[in-house]
């Protein structure tokens, strides 16, 4: 597919704002996930949509051999700067970049979703015999104590929002275990998986929300000034005199086994 070309529009055009306001977020989800999966040293880790590579980092500090695949160029220079002994590349995670049987682990933090089955057709491929893959995708919002951070990118077109609620399918009742037996893998059960936003303030959660592809999405509809009045708006009852912006929000999880 020649979509995964025009990822970097949207998710590298602030690269570095992502790699240090954003993603710092899922380091409860990474090390949750890497203990799950029993990661540690000796392990061989492939990272598909590495983004800026924190989750690989954490897990060579984990004594893992890891490598990852992103579609954004400007992220992965970003996971090849903190990760400068490791293997980035830059390319759709659909295609096969990698040798098969190669890897004991696979994972994708909120990267593989239901719309790219090829994705994890590659992660099944280049696993080793019980080897596993961990995805995680988001579970419901609405019951979310965070959820409403996420109003402002609502903004966007009413098709980029439905392709948004496509993209998380994976959190309805028996799809992600479909999914992964549907690429030759034996689905565990869903679990959850702990995730918080955190921001300095409502100005910092701004500028992070605008790094994502979503935010640019809602930025190209409706405006920067229009996106950044509705972060301000999401924000305020969460803002507390001393403390940090902070919230959970619902965070979903399955692994699937490669047969021995």
């Amino acid at each position: 597919m020649e979509q995964w070309r025009t990822v970097d529009e949207g998710w590298g055009r602030r690269a570095a704002d992502f790699a240090t306001l954003m993603e710092p977020a899922a380091v409860r989800e990474y090390l949750h996930v890497h203990r799950l999966l029993g990661i540690g040293p000796g392990s061989a880790v492939l990272d598909m949509a590495c983004g800026s590579g924190l989750a690989m980092e954490l897990a060579r500090l984990q004594g893992a051999e890891v490598s990852g695949v992103d579609a954004s160029a400007r992220l992965a220079a970003v996971a090849a700067l903190r990760n400068p002994d490791s293997r980035v590349v830059v390319g759709d995670m659909a295609e096969p970049h990698f040798a098969a049987a190669s890897f004991d682990a696979v994972t994708s933090f909120r990267g593989i979703w239901a719309t790219t089955p090829g994705a994890i057709a590659q992660a099944r491929r280049v696993l080793r015999p019980g080897g596993r893959v961990a995805v995680t995708f988001w579970g419901e919002m609405a019951a979310s104590e965070g959820g409403p951070l996420f109003a402002p990118f609502r903004l966007a077109t009413p098709p980029q929002v439905d392709r948004q609620s496509d993209m998380v399918a994976l959190k309805r009742p028996g799809v992600a275990a479909e999914f992964l037996a549907a690429a030759g893998l034996e689905p565990g059960e869903l679990f959850d998986v702990p995730f918080v936003l955190e921001f300095a303030d409502a100005e910092h959660y701004a500028r992070g929300l605008a790094s994502t592809g979503p935010g640019f999405e809602a930025v190209a509809a409706a405006g920067e000034e229009a996106f950044h009045d509705a972060c301000l708006r999401a924000a305020a009852p969460f803002v507390r005199t001393g403390l940090p912006i902070r919230a959970t929000l619902q965070l979903r999880g399955i692994i699937g086994t490669a047969p021995a």
